[in-house]
């Protein structure tokens, strides 16, 4: 089984990833660091413990981190669309997120899996405290950047290029085994992944139409969808968050291959792209995700999510 530790700005896509993750029989999730994204940082936390409540997840550390501008109204006011989370009288912890990286690091020295689905501040700050982490970890996945065709600056880098730039740094050849390069998730790789209407009556279907977290994942999902086709993507959603959770746990679900990844930090409208060098003469610094099966995601994913809502339903 492996130690998972996740860092999310938990809006609706990182609300399914951390279900997914529970719901894995290989995983083990250790602990939540909270960062402000999709919603402002205490949301979020409110958010991380609410969905443990939910999933009857016990024992979950949950701390609060670096708090950003929030994206507006993409996830919903709360972040989760329209779906409501029970009332819990659980608490984040008496210490911060980059600390909590820190702690679970070395509680599972060389064994932990870090998942970044939000700005990567409070990794930057955990590298600052413990500059041997990258050798700490077993692997790193990260939601963030664009590799081909966009022309404007991922979010999750945006937020806070300085960051993404040491993390990519850290985790330089230089420093680390090759193998041991973070898998980096951009939109060209997530945007593969979409959820439809159609799939996610399957879901439902595999989850039961009376289950909570049926009910749930169906509340996120409609809003989700309106989202997109207000941005003008079509009715649907894309997984980006979930994939690299699936990703974390399994790195052959998706094709990688290596780059030197600069982040642009000039004080232009490039600021926080994603510039990523194939040549091989530099030390690469990533493994960028290039392709994916989202057939075989959506099977997994559905096996796993489905069986899992049942059993959450089951125990309470």
């Amino acid at each position: 089984m492996s130690a998972v530790f996740a860092d999310v700005d938990t809006g609706i896509d990182d609300a399914i990833a951390l279900i997914y993750v529970l719901a894995s029989d290989d995983a083990d999730l250790v602990g939540i660091a909270s960062t402000g994204g999709n919603v402002a940082v205490d949301q979020v936390c409110a958010n991380n413990l609410g969905l443990l409540e939910l999933c009857r997840a016990h024992d979950i550390p949950v701390s609060k981190g670096a708090d950003h501008p929030s994206r507006g109204n993409i996830h919903g006011p709360k972040g989760l669309g329209y779906a409501e989370l029970p009332v819990t009288d659980r608490r984040v912890t008496g210490h911060d997120a980059a600390m909590a990286w820190v702690r679970a690091a070395h509680s599972h020295r060389g064994e932990l899996i870090g998942l970044v689905t939000g700005p990567l501040t409070n990794l930057s700050l955990a590298l600052r405290a413990a500059p041997q982490l990258p050798k700490l970890l077993r692997r790193l996945v990260i939601v963030g950047g664009s590799f081909e065709g966009e022309t404007t600056a991922e979010w999750n880098i945006k937020a806070d290029p300085e960051a993404a730039a040491q993390a990519l740094a850290a985790w330089s050849a230089e420093a680390v085994e090759p193998q041991a390069l973070p898998i980096v998730c951009g939109l060209d790789l997530t945007r593969q992944v979409a959820m439809t209407p159609q799939i996610l009556a399957r879901l439902t279907a595999a989850c039961g139409p009376s289950v909570p977290l049926t009910r749930f994942i169906e509340d996120t999902m409609r809003f989700y969808f309106e989202s997109h086709r207000d941005r003008g993507y079509g009715y649907l959603a894309y997984l980006h968050d979930p994939l690299a959770a699936a990703i974390a746990l399994d790195p052959e679900l998706v094709t990688t291959r290596r780059a030197t990844v600069d982040v642009d930090l000039t004080e232009t409208p490039a600021r926080g792209t994603t510039v990523p060098d194939w040549s091989g003469r530099r030390a690469p610094n990533a493994l960028v995700g290039i392709d994916v099966d989202p057939e075989v995601f959506f099977e997994r994913f559905i096996a796993r999510v489905g069986t899992f809502a049942r059993r959450v339903t089951e125990s309470t």
